[in-house]
């Protein structure tokens, strides 16, 4: 037995809105067994939008049942049936959220007539459901109505029984499938063409627009993941809908699949995704001149644009780095703002400082270039060679002095004479800290994976 379902609402999210009218067809396979259909008191205001496009009014919801008191009907009409519906996601995540805010436990098989068109009517204009009733002669004299939706799309479901030549309804309801908790708009093509190997999926909107950017160890596993659950919030129901298309990048490793996430999240800055968009080291050591023409350390927060000379994640890393280089380099704490009062300087010089005009200019500002060239030359050039897309090749990602330089893919024969040799096989990108240090602490699990140049 099939419930048909549909529902008004004052809003696009179960969550935060509430139901205004609820229908309910029963439907045996062949045709409409009983109707049900009710107003509802939703609690709160129906915004204008809504009243102009279904017609109901605070007036005329004022005096109807709120859910609670209706909840127990359609419960035990909707229990042990398959929930059917135009978009079938959005109905269920309404009323099973509201069921059970009332103290009832929905549990059934859906299907989407909007999925099953698709595949059972190929090649319409739109499915939409006003458009689709009006291309296959379905009158609706109640449009955005729950009762007169529910009943087209009864009509609609009966279209479908009896057009089902490829077993599509069958296929949907097996136990394994997974083609109902799928967005509407999204073909179960793009989820069987996803392999089970690492890489980066893209999520694309009606017009191909990349709007997420995921990262995944089993590809096919992390973009289904994104398809479980009830979620009624109003950002998961927004994105689900607006899910038309899925590709994919394959990458040798999950490390490679993460880099290339953060660089594709910097380049395509996609609708969706939250982290990774703004991610830098909150701090970093810079050097300017004074006006005495004295070369100055200081410790301050990353700007947009600027070059450090290193980056931290606190200031108390910054002052301990200064603190080590004021030490080993005899730098003044004035001029690195480590001291900020007018005490007598306590660095090794005392009283022969630059801070007292005594030390001169060309003498500090040496030890001060000094201790920068140290900092650079500390930084490390590696590459980490690792598992390629196929059996004959390696990952290869390359940092250089500190900063990573790129990646790609090398032969498995290839051997690595000179760093120059191996970056001409690379592909270079733009990066930054969090790439820089995921890289960083990889090499440092797996040093046997490491290339030091």
């Amino acid at each position: 037995m099939y419930a048909i379902v549909d529902i008004e609402t004052t809003g696009g999210h179960a969550s935060s809105n509430g139901i205004t009218e609820v229908a309910v067809c029963l439907h045996d396979g062949k045709r409409v067994t009983q109707r049900y259909s009710t107003l509802v008191n939703p609690g709160r205001d129906i915004p204008v939008y809504i009243r102009a496009l279904t017609g109901i009014t605070n007036e005329m919801v004022q005096d109807a049942p709120p859910f609670e008191d209706v909840a127990a009907d359609i419960y035990h009409m909707l229990h042990g049936k398959i929930f059917v519906a135009h978009n079938v996601n959005f109905d269920f995540s309404f009323i099973r959220h509201h069921l059970a805010v009332a103290g009832y436990d929905l549990q059934c098989n859906k299907l989407c007539t909007v999925r099953l068109g698709r595949k059972i009517l190929p090649g319409m204009p739109s499915y939409s459901l006003g458009k689709l009733c009006r291309h296959l002669g379905i009158e609706n004299e109640s449009r955005h109505r729950a009762a007169g939706d529910a009943e087209a799309t009864a009509i609609l479901f009966s279209i479908l029984l009896q057009n089902d030549n490829g077993n599509h309804i069958g296929q949907a309801l097996k136990h394994r499938s997974r083609e109902q908790v799928l967005p509407a708009n999204l073909p179960k093509e793009d989820i069987d063409q996803l392999p089970y190997i690492p890489g980066v999926y893209y999520f694309h909107d009606e017009k191909g627009k990349v709007i997420y950017v995921g990262k995944a160890r089993n590809i096919k596993q992390r973009v289904c993941s994104h398809f479980s659950g009830n979620n009624p919030g109003l950002q998961r129901q927004e994105f689900l809908r607006n899910i038309h298309h899925i590709s994919y990048q394959s990458c040798g490793t999950e490390l490679i699949a993460f880099v290339l996430e953060a660089i594709e999240i910097k380049r395509l800055w996609p609708k969706y995704n939250r982290s990774l968009k703004r991610f830098e080291h909150a701090y970093g050591l810079y050097a300017f001149e004074d006006q005495k023409g004295y070369l100055r350390l200081a410790v301050d927060k990353r700007r947009k644009l600027s070059q450090p000379i290193y980056t931290c994640n606190s200031l108390l890393d910054g002052r301990n780095l200064l603190l080590k280089l004021i030490d080993e380099f005899e730098l003044c704490p004035k001029l690195c703002f480590i001291q900020n009062n007018n005490a007598p300087c306590t660095g090794a010089m005392h009283h022969l400082c630059a801070c007292e005009g005594v030390e001169t200019v060309e003498d500090y500002n040496r030890k001060v270039n000094q201790a920068i060239a140290q900092l650079k030359d500390a930084l490390p050039t590696f590459a980490i060679r690792d598992e390629g897309r196929q059996v004959d090749e390696h990952s290869c990602i390359l940092i250089e002095k500190g900063q990573f330089y790129g990646m790609g893919y090398i032969s498995h024969y290839f051997d690595v004479d000179s760093l120059e040799q191996l970056k001409n096989h690379l592909t270079p990108y733009p990066g930054n800290d969090y790439i820089r240090n995921m890289i960083s602490n990889y090499a440092l699990r797996y040093p046997e994976r490491t290339m030091v140049f």
